[in-house]
């Protein structure tokens, strides 16, 4: 097996060890009660933390938790660029599909989740953001 071979097939094991990791810390904090995961909790305690002070009272719960949430999905579009190459566009349709059985299994399966439709666009942005990210990596690589 020749070097290149060698470094293609550790690059691809590192990307599949990577995407196994993002779907389990994804899964834990999406998948469970909203108390389990604690992240309602956290977002709660920065929301007071931010109104209790004059300048930052525009820091509402609602935008930390759209800011956590797009967030939360730019490694889906890292990682689905990273897979699909020449076609990283399709990691977005493929982060609103992830997003959007997530809402489903939170609204149908899981007691204290709420489903949303603006969760649906963060996660979509998040997802977009990074797969526009590697697709921007690759073109200035190219030059």
């Amino acid at each position: 097996m020749t070097d290149a071979a060698v470094c293609g097939r550790r690059r691809m094991l590192l990307l599949a060890v990577a995407t196994a990791a993002y779907l389990v810390v994804l899964a834990r904090l999406t998948l469970v009660p909203d108390d389990a995961a604690g992240t309602g909790g956290i977002l709660r305690a920065w929301a007071e933390a931010f109104a209790a002070a004059p300048l930052t009272r525009w820091i509402t719960f609602d935008l930390l938790e759209f800011t956590a949430n797009v967030a939360l999905f730019v490694p889906a579009g890292v990682l689905g660029a990273l897979w699909l190459g020449g076609r990283w566009w399709l990691a977005v349709p493929i982060g609103l599909a992830i997003s959007a059985a997530i809402e489903t299994t939170q609204h149908l399966a899981i007691a204290g989740r709420v489903a949303d439709v603006r969760d649906l666009v963060s996660n979509t942005a998040g997802t977009a953001l990074g797969a526009l990210a590697i697709a921007a990596m690759r073109r200035i690589r190219r030059r």
